[in-house]
Protein backbone atom coordinates (compact mmCIF):
# COMPACT_ATOMS: atom_id res chain seq x y z
CA UNK A 1 0.00 0.00 0.00
CA UNK A 2 1.20 3.83 -0.71
CA UNK A 3 2.38 5.70 1.86
CA UNK A 4 0.84 9.36 1.88
CA UNK A 5 2.45 11.69 0.26
CA UNK A 6 4.75 13.97 2.92
CA UNK A 7 3.04 17.62 2.72
CA UNK A 8 5.51 20.64 2.70
CA UNK A 9 3.78 23.40 0.41
CA UNK A 10 1.64 24.78 2.99
CA UNK A 11 2.73 28.51 1.77
CA UNK A 12 1.44 27.75 -1.98
CA UNK A 13 -2.11 26.94 0.47
CA UNK A 14 -2.86 24.96 3.51
CA UNK A 15 -6.01 22.27 4.23
CA UNK A 16 -9.08 23.89 5.10
CA UNK A 17 -9.50 23.74 9.19
CA UNK A 18 -12.28 21.35 10.29
CA UNK A 19 -13.69 24.49 12.64
CA UNK A 20 -13.71 26.78 9.09
CA UNK A 21 -15.61 24.19 7.17
CA UNK A 22 -17.93 24.04 9.89
CA UNK A 23 -18.76 27.51 10.62
CA UNK A 24 -19.00 28.31 6.96
CA UNK A 25 -21.89 25.54 7.02
CA UNK A 26 -24.98 27.70 8.24
CA UNK A 27 -24.06 30.24 5.96
CA UNK A 28 -24.74 28.21 2.82
CA UNK A 29 -27.80 27.01 3.93
CA UNK A 30 -29.97 28.42 6.52
CA UNK A 31 -28.21 32.21 6.68
CA UNK A 32 -28.67 32.56 2.71
CA UNK A 33 -29.27 35.87 2.76
CA UNK A 34 -27.59 39.15 0.78
CA UNK A 35 -25.56 41.22 3.53
CA UNK A 36 -27.21 44.24 1.79
CA UNK A 37 -30.69 43.08 1.61
CA UNK A 38 -32.62 44.88 4.54
CA UNK A 39 -35.07 42.43 5.49
CA UNK A 40 -34.32 39.74 8.33
CA UNK A 41 -32.38 37.55 6.46
CA UNK A 42 -30.11 40.35 4.78
CA UNK A 43 -29.35 41.41 8.62
CA UNK A 44 -28.33 38.24 9.73
CA UNK A 45 -25.89 37.83 6.64
CA UNK A 46 -24.90 41.54 7.13
CA UNK A 47 -24.28 40.84 11.31
CA UNK A 48 -21.80 38.00 10.54
CA UNK A 49 -20.21 39.94 7.93
CA UNK A 50 -19.46 42.91 9.98
CA UNK A 51 -18.38 40.06 12.89
CA UNK A 52 -16.38 38.55 10.93
CA UNK A 53 -14.43 41.95 9.76
CA UNK A 54 -14.05 42.93 13.29
CA UNK A 55 -12.15 39.63 14.33
CA UNK A 56 -9.75 40.26 11.19
CA UNK A 57 -9.49 44.38 12.18
CA UNK A 58 -8.76 43.32 15.94
CA UNK A 59 -5.90 40.62 14.61
CA UNK A 60 -4.54 43.66 12.95
CA UNK A 61 -4.75 46.28 16.08
CA UNK A 62 -6.84 48.33 13.39
CA UNK A 63 -10.93 49.64 13.13
CA UNK A 64 -13.25 47.40 11.45
CA UNK A 65 -13.81 50.19 9.13
CA UNK A 66 -10.35 50.12 7.61
CA UNK A 67 -11.02 46.53 5.96
CA UNK A 68 -12.16 45.52 3.51
CA UNK A 69 -12.82 42.55 1.99
CA UNK A 70 -11.75 40.99 -1.35
CA UNK A 71 -10.91 37.56 -3.34
CA UNK A 72 -7.44 36.79 -2.01
CA UNK A 73 -3.59 38.48 -1.86
CA UNK A 74 -3.46 39.04 -5.49
CA UNK A 75 -6.87 41.25 -5.68
CA UNK A 76 -5.74 42.72 -2.26
CA UNK A 77 -2.48 43.30 -4.36
CA UNK A 78 -4.08 45.05 -7.31
CA UNK A 79 -6.57 47.45 -5.43
CA UNK A 80 -3.87 48.76 -3.03
CA UNK A 81 -0.97 49.74 -6.27
CA UNK A 82 -3.79 50.97 -8.64
CA UNK A 83 -6.12 52.66 -6.44
CA UNK A 84 -3.43 54.29 -4.69
CA UNK A 85 -1.84 55.09 -7.94
CA UNK A 86 -4.48 56.28 -9.20
CA UNK A 87 -5.27 58.87 -6.33
CA UNK A 88 -1.72 59.83 -6.30
CA UNK A 89 -2.06 61.01 -9.88
CA UNK A 90 -4.21 63.73 -8.35
CA UNK A 91 -1.19 65.53 -6.41
CA UNK A 92 1.25 65.16 -8.78
CA UNK A 93 2.83 62.19 -7.89
CA UNK A 94 3.51 59.46 -10.38
CA UNK A 95 6.45 57.70 -8.91
CA UNK A 96 6.64 54.04 -7.92
CA UNK A 97 8.77 52.08 -6.00
CA UNK A 98 8.97 48.32 -5.58
CA UNK A 99 11.62 45.46 -5.50
CA UNK A 100 12.36 43.09 -7.88
CA UNK A 101 11.49 39.99 -5.49
CA UNK A 102 8.11 40.72 -4.80
CA UNK A 103 5.07 38.30 -5.63
CA UNK A 104 4.18 38.78 -9.29
CA UNK A 105 0.87 40.26 -8.21
CA UNK A 106 2.69 43.63 -7.36
CA UNK A 107 5.44 43.15 -10.17
CA UNK A 108 2.58 43.01 -12.77
CA UNK A 109 0.42 45.72 -11.32
CA UNK A 110 3.45 47.76 -11.53
CA UNK A 111 3.82 47.01 -14.95
CA UNK A 112 0.93 47.78 -16.23
CA UNK A 113 0.61 51.09 -13.91
CA UNK A 114 3.90 51.61 -16.15
CA UNK A 115 1.60 51.39 -19.42
CA UNK A 116 -0.59 54.32 -18.18
CA UNK A 117 2.14 56.64 -17.78
CA UNK A 118 3.64 55.78 -14.08
CA UNK A 119 7.03 55.24 -13.10
CA UNK A 120 8.44 52.39 -11.24
CA UNK A 121 11.72 51.49 -9.46
CA UNK A 122 12.16 48.45 -9.06
CA UNK A 123 14.93 47.98 -6.34
CA UNK A 124 18.06 45.51 -6.33
CA UNK A 125 18.01 43.12 -3.15
CA UNK A 126 20.59 41.57 -1.30
CA UNK A 127 21.05 37.54 -1.20
CA UNK A 128 18.52 36.94 0.74
CA UNK A 129 15.84 38.69 -1.36
CA UNK A 130 15.75 41.26 1.08
CA UNK A 131 15.90 45.22 0.37
CA UNK A 132 18.64 47.50 2.51
CA UNK A 133 17.21 50.72 4.14
CA UNK A 134 19.41 53.10 2.03
CA UNK A 135 18.89 51.40 -1.55
CA UNK A 136 14.86 52.52 -0.79
CA UNK A 137 16.16 55.66 0.26
CA UNK A 138 18.57 56.82 -2.93
CA UNK A 139 14.97 55.92 -4.70
CA UNK A 140 13.36 58.30 -3.30
CA UNK A 141 11.95 61.30 -5.74
CA UNK A 142 9.94 64.44 -5.62
CA UNK A 143 7.17 62.54 -7.45
CA UNK A 144 7.19 58.96 -5.51
CA UNK A 145 4.11 58.76 -3.89
CA UNK A 146 3.99 55.13 -3.07
CA UNK A 147 6.04 52.28 -1.91
CA UNK A 148 5.14 48.49 -2.10
CA UNK A 149 7.54 45.88 0.19
CA UNK A 150 6.52 42.59 0.92
CA UNK A 151 6.40 41.49 5.06
CA UNK A 152 7.61 38.57 4.24
CA UNK A 153 9.48 37.05 0.74
CA UNK A 154 6.48 34.18 -0.54
CA UNK A 155 10.13 32.04 -1.88
CA UNK A 156 12.71 32.50 0.09
CA UNK A 157 10.83 33.60 3.35
CA UNK A 158 12.77 37.18 4.25
CA UNK A 159 11.30 39.64 6.67
CA UNK A 160 11.45 43.00 5.87
CA UNK A 161 11.54 45.14 8.61
CA UNK A 162 8.19 47.30 7.74
CA UNK A 163 7.95 49.59 10.90
CA UNK A 164 11.38 51.37 9.25
CA UNK A 165 10.18 51.23 6.05
CA UNK A 166 7.29 52.64 6.63
CA UNK A 167 9.08 55.15 8.75
CA UNK A 168 11.22 56.35 5.77
CA UNK A 169 8.01 56.53 3.86
CA UNK A 170 5.79 58.46 6.15
CA UNK A 171 8.54 61.37 6.90
CA UNK A 172 8.14 61.92 3.06
CA UNK A 173 4.35 61.64 2.81
CA UNK A 174 4.56 58.71 0.54
CA UNK A 175 2.10 55.91 1.17
CA UNK A 176 3.39 52.27 1.95
CA UNK A 177 2.06 48.97 0.73
CA UNK A 178 2.77 45.53 2.25
CA UNK A 179 2.00 42.25 0.90
CA UNK A 180 1.43 40.24 4.59
CA UNK A 181 -0.03 37.59 2.59
CA UNK A 182 2.55 35.12 4.29
CA UNK A 183 2.70 36.44 7.71
CA UNK A 184 -0.43 37.44 8.81
CA UNK A 185 -1.44 35.78 12.61
CA UNK A 186 2.05 34.26 11.95
CA UNK A 187 4.01 36.80 13.28
CA UNK A 188 2.55 39.44 15.70
CA UNK A 189 1.30 42.30 14.12
CA UNK A 190 -0.66 45.84 15.15
CA UNK A 191 -0.42 48.03 12.34
CA UNK A 192 -1.62 50.72 14.93
CA UNK A 193 1.96 50.55 15.95
CA UNK A 194 3.88 51.15 13.02
CA UNK A 195 3.51 53.01 9.87
CA UNK A 196 1.88 51.22 7.54
CA UNK A 197 -0.86 52.47 5.27
CA UNK A 198 -2.32 49.21 2.88
CA UNK A 199 -1.85 46.12 3.97
CA UNK A 200 -2.80 42.60 2.25
CA UNK A 201 -3.74 39.57 3.82
CA UNK A 202 -5.25 35.96 2.86
CA UNK A 203 -7.38 33.51 4.51
CA UNK A 204 -5.85 30.02 2.51
CA UNK A 205 -2.63 30.70 3.58
CA UNK A 206 -3.58 30.40 7.41
CA UNK A 207 -6.25 27.23 6.88
CA UNK A 208 -8.73 29.09 5.77
CA UNK A 209 -10.94 28.60 2.59
CA UNK A 210 -9.70 30.39 -0.90
CA UNK A 211 -11.28 32.82 -2.79
CA UNK A 212 -11.51 35.34 0.39
CA UNK A 213 -8.93 38.00 1.24
CA UNK A 214 -9.22 41.32 2.98
CA UNK A 215 -7.05 44.87 2.27
CA UNK A 216 -6.22 47.63 5.54
CA UNK A 217 -6.39 50.74 4.12
CA UNK A 218 -5.73 53.45 6.88
CA UNK A 219 -8.20 55.88 7.91
CA UNK A 220 -7.52 58.68 6.04
CA UNK A 221 -5.96 57.05 2.79
CA UNK A 222 -7.63 57.77 -0.79
CA UNK A 223 -7.67 55.16 -3.03
CA UNK A 224 -9.61 54.52 -5.89
CA UNK A 225 -12.01 51.66 -6.81
CA UNK A 226 -11.36 49.13 -8.96
CA UNK A 227 -14.52 47.49 -8.80
CA UNK A 228 -17.55 49.30 -9.71
CA UNK A 229 -21.05 48.30 -10.14
CA UNK A 230 -22.46 48.73 -6.23
CA UNK A 231 -22.22 50.50 -2.89
CA UNK A 232 -20.49 47.50 -1.05
CA UNK A 233 -17.72 47.33 1.24
CA UNK A 234 -18.19 51.00 1.87
CA UNK A 235 -18.01 52.02 -2.34
CA UNK A 236 -14.84 50.53 -1.92
CA UNK A 237 -15.46 47.71 -3.96
CA UNK A 238 -18.76 46.51 -5.83
CA UNK A 239 -20.16 43.04 -5.70
CA UNK A 240 -22.31 40.82 -3.48
CA UNK A 241 -20.04 40.23 0.00
CA UNK A 242 -18.86 36.32 0.40
CA UNK A 243 -20.74 35.97 3.51
CA UNK A 244 -19.96 31.88 3.99
CA UNK A 245 -15.98 32.77 3.20
CA UNK A 246 -15.84 35.79 5.43
CA UNK A 247 -17.35 33.87 8.08
CA UNK A 248 -14.57 30.86 7.42
CA UNK A 249 -11.76 33.52 7.29
CA UNK A 250 -12.59 34.90 10.79
CA UNK A 251 -12.36 31.43 12.42
CA UNK A 252 -8.84 30.57 10.66
CA UNK A 253 -7.72 33.59 12.43
CA UNK A 254 -9.44 32.03 15.26
CA UNK A 255 -7.60 29.11 14.87
CA UNK A 256 -4.31 31.00 14.34
CA UNK A 257 -4.61 32.76 17.53
CA UNK A 258 -4.64 29.11 19.37
CA UNK A 259 -1.13 28.69 18.66
CA UNK A 260 0.99 31.61 19.12
CA UNK A 261 4.75 31.27 20.27
CA UNK A 262 4.70 27.75 20.89
CA UNK A 263 3.63 26.75 17.26
CA UNK A 264 6.08 29.17 15.90
CA UNK A 265 8.71 27.44 18.06
CA UNK A 266 7.44 24.11 16.66
CA UNK A 267 8.09 25.19 13.21
CA UNK A 268 10.95 26.31 13.48
CA UNK A 269 12.73 23.41 15.31
CA UNK A 270 11.49 21.68 11.80
CA UNK A 271 13.04 23.96 9.54
CA UNK A 272 15.97 23.57 11.49
CA UNK A 273 16.51 19.86 11.37
CA UNK A 274 15.60 19.62 7.73
CA UNK A 275 18.28 22.59 7.42
CA UNK A 276 20.74 20.28 9.38
CA UNK A 277 19.98 17.15 7.46
CA UNK A 278 19.99 18.49 4.22
CA UNK A 279 23.53 20.41 4.54
CA UNK A 280 24.83 16.61 6.23
CA UNK A 281 23.55 14.69 3.40
CA UNK A 282 23.64 16.79 0.05
CA UNK A 283 26.63 18.97 -1.96
CA UNK A 284 26.39 21.97 -3.45
CA UNK A 285 23.84 23.14 -1.80
CA UNK A 286 22.52 27.24 -1.52
CA UNK A 287 20.55 27.91 1.44
CA UNK A 288 18.76 30.75 -0.02
CA UNK A 289 16.77 31.51 3.14
CA UNK A 290 17.80 33.79 5.99
CA UNK A 291 18.25 31.65 9.41
CA UNK A 292 18.42 34.93 11.37
CA UNK A 293 15.51 37.19 9.56
CA UNK A 294 13.49 34.99 7.69
CA UNK A 295 9.75 33.64 8.55
CA UNK A 296 9.85 29.94 10.26
CA UNK A 297 7.33 28.25 7.82
CA UNK A 298 9.86 28.68 4.60
CA UNK A 299 13.24 27.29 3.47
CA UNK A 300 14.43 27.78 0.26
CA UNK A 301 17.36 25.72 -1.46
CA UNK A 302 19.07 25.68 -4.73
CA UNK A 303 21.97 23.49 -6.18
CA UNK A 304 24.98 25.42 -7.25
CA UNK A 305 25.51 25.02 -11.13
CA UNK A 306 29.42 24.69 -10.84
CA UNK A 307 29.05 21.78 -8.72
CA UNK A 308 26.06 20.11 -9.45
CA UNK A 309 23.73 19.96 -12.18
CA UNK A 310 19.91 19.42 -11.55
CA UNK A 311 17.38 19.81 -14.18
CA UNK A 312 14.69 21.77 -12.09
CA UNK A 313 11.88 19.99 -13.72
CA UNK A 314 13.08 16.56 -13.05
CA UNK A 315 13.97 17.39 -9.49
CA UNK A 316 9.95 18.45 -9.16
CA UNK A 317 8.58 15.35 -10.64
CA UNK A 318 11.12 13.04 -8.99
CA UNK A 319 10.33 14.55 -5.55
CA UNK A 320 6.53 13.84 -5.98
CA UNK A 321 6.94 10.49 -7.60
CA UNK A 322 8.65 10.06 -4.55
CA UNK A 323 6.11 11.01 -2.35
CA UNK A 324 7.16 14.60 -1.43
CA UNK A 325 4.83 17.71 -2.15
CA UNK A 326 6.92 20.82 -2.63
CA UNK A 327 7.10 23.66 -5.06
CA UNK A 328 10.30 25.37 -6.77
CA UNK A 329 8.85 28.91 -5.97
CA UNK A 330 5.82 30.83 -6.11
CA UNK A 331 2.50 28.43 -7.31
CA UNK A 332 0.96 31.36 -9.02
CA UNK A 333 4.55 30.41 -11.77
CA UNK A 334 5.09 27.28 -10.56
CA UNK A 335 3.94 25.70 -13.97
CA UNK A 336 6.21 27.84 -15.64
CA UNK A 337 9.76 25.93 -17.12
CA UNK A 338 11.56 29.89 -16.57
CA UNK A 339 13.60 30.30 -13.14
CA UNK A 340 12.20 31.91 -10.40
CA UNK A 341 12.29 35.98 -11.14
CA UNK A 342 13.34 36.01 -6.98
CA UNK A 343 16.11 33.69 -7.67
CA UNK A 344 17.62 35.57 -10.04
CA UNK A 345 17.28 38.80 -8.35
CA UNK A 346 19.26 37.16 -5.56
CA UNK A 347 22.27 36.44 -8.30
CA UNK A 348 21.57 32.95 -9.17
CA UNK A 349 22.04 31.96 -12.75
CA UNK A 350 19.44 30.32 -14.60
CA UNK A 351 20.47 26.96 -14.04
CA UNK A 352 20.89 27.55 -10.45
CA UNK A 353 17.78 29.30 -10.55
CA UNK A 354 16.01 26.06 -11.83
CA UNK A 355 17.05 24.05 -9.28
CA UNK A 356 15.27 26.08 -6.41
CA UNK A 357 12.72 24.05 -4.04
CA UNK A 358 10.24 25.83 -1.69
CA UNK A 359 9.61 23.72 1.88
CA UNK A 360 6.95 25.35 3.63
CA UNK A 361 6.04 23.97 7.01
CA UNK A 362 2.49 24.09 8.71
CA UNK A 363 0.15 22.96 11.60
CA UNK A 364 0.07 19.21 10.29
CA UNK A 365 3.85 18.62 9.53
CA UNK A 366 5.79 15.81 12.08
CA UNK A 367 9.13 15.56 12.94
CA UNK A 368 9.16 12.21 11.38
CA UNK A 369 8.35 13.80 8.02
CA UNK A 370 10.97 15.81 8.11
CA UNK A 371 13.24 12.87 8.29
CA UNK A 372 11.21 10.95 5.50
CA UNK A 373 11.19 13.89 3.36
CA UNK A 374 15.49 14.73 3.91
CA UNK A 375 15.77 11.14 2.70
CA UNK A 376 13.91 11.50 -0.33
CA UNK A 377 15.71 14.39 -1.36
CA UNK A 378 18.65 13.00 -1.26
CA UNK A 379 17.99 9.99 -3.05
CA UNK A 380 16.40 12.09 -5.98
CA UNK A 381 19.56 14.01 -6.12
CA UNK A 382 21.68 11.15 -6.10
CA UNK A 383 19.39 9.89 -9.31
CA UNK A 384 19.26 12.85 -10.94
CA UNK A 385 22.33 15.21 -10.15
CA UNK A 386 25.33 14.83 -11.98
CA UNK A 387 28.79 16.66 -10.96
CA UNK A 388 29.36 19.74 -12.95
CA UNK A 389 32.55 18.39 -14.27
CA UNK A 390 30.57 15.59 -15.85
CA UNK A 391 28.58 18.04 -17.66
Amino acid sequence: MKSKPIYLDYSATTPVDPAVVEAMGPYFTGFFGNASSVHAHGRKAKAALERSREIIATELGVVPGEIFFTSGGTESNNTALTGAAQAMRKNGKSHIITSKAEHHAVLETCEYLETIGFSVTYLDVNRYGGVEPDTLEWAFREDTGLVSLMHANNELGTLHDIGLFGDLCRHRGILFHSDAVQTFTKIPMQTHSFPVDLLSVSAHKIYGPKGIGALYVRNGVEIERILHGGGQERGRRGGTENVPLAVGFAEAVKGMQQGGEQERMRIRMLRDKMIEGLKESCHGIHMNTDPDNSIESILNISFDDTIMSVDGEALLMSLDGAGLCVSNGSACTSGSLEPSHVQLAIGHTPATARSAIRFSFGRYTTEEEIGLAVDIVVKVIAKIGRPAENV
